[in-house]
């Protein structure tokens, strides 16, 4: 579940839009079957936020716009470094899906698969190692990548949780 320190109120900012999957289903009533579309999508601004939502209509067009609207609904803050990585390991999981991420040095790129690459390129990670384990279904991927994106603690949150001084928690 996502906590409420990172969701962001109302941006302003330019994001971008990543459809990450598409589904039709059909309904089968007396005339035949009854097509309508489920869309995955997630929005990020390349610097810290991202947010992901789901829309279903009669056209695919209709579900992408509903699920931008509900994505942007649901944007949050997430810390990225300087170096454009994560500041350390983290391991989620949501539903059958789990997901691993691991900072990787300058120069890398995203060594991510399938859902979890969107959400971390739209979030502005540059450099990171992950893996998703278990459940391959991208919603669940989808959301447990930003699950693992929220759990993850920069220094200077550290240090006010803590009440310490940030060069104490950099020299030990």
């Amino acid at each position: 579940m996502q906590s409420n320190k990172n969701r962001v109120k109302n941006s302003d900012v330019e994001l971008t839009e990543t459809v990450v999957k598409i589904q039709r289903v059909a309904k089968v009533v007396k005339g035949g079957r009854r097509f309508s579309f489920s869309a995955i999508v997630v929005v990020g601004d390349g610097n810290g936020t991202v947010g992901h939502g789901l829309g279903k209509a009669k056209e695919v067009v209709d579900a992408i716009a509903k699920g931008v609207d509900d994505a942007k609904k649901n944007l949050v803050k997430v810390p990225v470094t300087k170096n454009g990585t994560v500041p350390h390991e983290t391991f989620t999981k949501f539903g059958a899906a789990k997901v691993l991420l691991k900072p990787a040095a300058p120069g890398t790129g995203v060594l991510a698969g399938g859902a979890m690459r969107s959400v971390l390129v739209a979030a502005g990670v540059k450099d990171v190692i992950g893996k998703s384990l278990g459940s391959s279904n991208p919603h669940n991927v989808v959301k447990a990548t930003v699950e693992a994106l929220c759990a993850i603690r920069d220094a200077y949150g550290v240090s006010q949780q803590r009440g310490v001084n940030l060069d104490k928690i950099f020299n030990g």
